[in-house]
């Protein structure tokens, strides 16, 4: 049977506060994809999707054709989206004649687990449980639907989750037009209104869904995400993701800019990385890597290989710039970064710079313990290439070959110049703050006017792979210093970026330790 299916990506998705501040809520991510892949990929791969697009419609788009370049998407540009005349109703009307032939309706936020049927016959797609307070709902009697409700329904049969099929959908359209018609500003206009009519004298049936997932409000987005695991466990931030395929990977970033860059550097760093597959302003996508997360499976014996590996074959002499000019990148890099990220921690945590009794030991202000690092030697290095963001969790193993994900689009405003001491302080964080004990709340963050307290606790393996890191860099003549110094002030850069309380126990966490290396000099001294 020849069918379409309509997707309504324009909204604004408001009811997800801040997780759409930088997407579509169909981007979303739930376990290792977006909502909107739980949805195409419900359906035969030679389905006729019609798409509406408004708010952040070319990122939908864009994603879209990177995931699914072998699909038809025809796609509905929505001038109303928000505000006065914007609705449900609205935008199905505007995809109206893309869908001059049964249809099935499918909100980008509903996610279910079961067969779809063909719209050979009308249905309507609901769920037996609590929630009509939040959901239109209906009754069923002798397997036909015989009213529709708005929210707030005492005990109805079925929630109703924002998947019908259509099989007349003439009428749909006819009443649907007709109800615009009446009162172009009403914002609640929806399916629900042209069904609540076409159930007085067509047959509506119910696919019964046992498993629903609505990712519409961050209430039910994390119960979703609850259930539909990412066992990659990738510490979520609202302006970037990373959607994770069979046999690719598609990576999200709202700052083009970054995008772009990221793209170059994995041509820099060709061979050590996945090749990338296509790009677009806000994506880019590569194949799938297949090996060992390195952080599960890091071994002293291993790591010591690993960085032997690395000392070869990514941190290698580059075409240099002049010194004066790196070591200002550096400077840019490692002071001007960190005393924004530092502000913005403050400011948006309404925190004030103080002196803190951390753990037992009186800790200066911030800008105390800035003014006291020897900058100037700090920038004073030699330039190599770099990965940016040197974590086990960013690393696979394949045999004795590694494999690096997730590279840093730049360096202070450089591409091909880095400091290999960035690379290895970001390591020695990873050993320290793991992202998969991160992620099941391992960790402590306690806080009474000055007086705090902050702990983690440690996988061993990468404990012992810290003793087997120092080591290498005493054998290697390297700073070990240089590297503690750096991985406090990595912390402190990365408070303002993560969730609640993590993001807390990092600047914190990044006090004392930077405090303790300090104090080392400050004896040596």
């Amino acid at each position: 049977m020849k069918y379409k299916v309509l997707i309504t990506t324009s909204g604004t998705g408001s009811r997800l506060g801040d997780i759409t501040k930088y997407t579509n809520k169909s981007l979303v991510k739930v376990g290792k994809k977006p909502a909107i892949s739980y949805v195409i990929e419900s359906y035969p791969k030679n389905t006729e999707f019609v798409i509406t697009v408004g708010y952040f419609g070319n990122q939908v788009k864009d994603f879209l054709k990177l995931a699914y370049p072998n699909h038809k998407f025809t796609f509905v540009e929505i001038d109303k989206y928000e505000g006065p005349g914007s609705s449900l109703g609205y935008s199905m009307l505007q995809a109206k004649k893309f869908l001059q032939c049964p249809f099935i309706f499918h909100a980008c936020d509903t996610i279910v687990n079961g067969k779809i049927p063909n719209p050979e016959k009308n249905w309507i797609g609901g769920y037996r449980g609590e929630g009509s307070s939040n959901y239109r709902s209906f009754n069923v009697v002798n397997g036909k639907v015989q009213e529709m409700f708005d929210k707030g329904a005492i005990n109805p049969d079925y929630i109703h989750i924002g998947l019908i099929g259509t099989k007349n959908y003439a009428k749909f359209w006819e009443i649907l037009r007709k109800i615009y018609r009446k009162n172009i500003n009403n914002s609640a206009l929806s399916d629900v209104d042209v069904l609540q009519k076409m159930i007085k004298d067509f047959d509506f049936g119910v696919v019964d869904y046992k498993i629903w997932h609505d990712i519409g409000n961050v209430d039910s987005l994390n119960v979703a995400r609850s259930k539909i695991e990412d066992s990659f466990r990738i510490l979520d931030k609202a302006d970037e993701s990373i959607f994770i395929f069979d046999k690719f990977v598609i990576k999200f970033f709202s700052n083009e800019e970054i995008n772009k860059k990221r793209i170059e550097r994995g041509k820099i760093l060709k061979g050590l990385v996945p090749e990338i597959e296509g790009f677009s302003k806000n994506f880019y996508r590569y194949k799938y890597a297949k090996g060992h997360l390195f952080s599960k499976i890091a071994t002293p014996n291993n790591f010591s290989h690993f960085l032997n590996w690395s000392n070869k074959k990514l941190w290698i002499p580059v075409k240099k710039i002049d010194h004066e000019d790196f070591k200002k990148a550096c400077f840019n890099f490692y002071y001007s970064k960190t005393v924004e990220r530092i502000e913005k921690f403050l400011k948006t945590r309404s925190i004030k710079d103080s002196e803190n009794i951390i753990n037992g030991e009186k800790i200066p202000t911030i800008k105390k313990m800035l003014s006291m690092i020897n900058f100037e030697k700090l920038c004073d290095t030699k330039q190599t290439n770099f990965h940016g963001d040197f974590i086990p969790d960013n690393i696979l193993k394949n045999g004795n070959e590694y494999i690096l994900l997730d590279w840093r689009q730049d360096f202070g405003g450089l591409l091909e110049q880095g400091d290999m001491y960035y690379d290895l302080a970001k390591l020695n964080h990873n050993l320290t703050v793991n992202h998969e004990i991160v992620n099941r709340d391992l960790f402590t963050i306690n806080i009474n006017k000055n007086i705090v307290e902050c702990d983690i606790m440690r996988k061993e393996n990468l404990v012992q792979c810290q003793r087997v890191f120092f080591d290498f860099l005493e054998n290697n003549d390297l700073d070990s210093q240089k590297v503690r110094l750096l991985t406090a002030i990595i912390w402190l850069n990365m408070s303002p970026l993560h969730h609640h309380p993590f993001d807390l126990f990092l600047f914190y966490f990044g006090k004392l330790n930077l405090w303790q290396e300090l104090k080392k000099q400050i004896r040596k001294n």
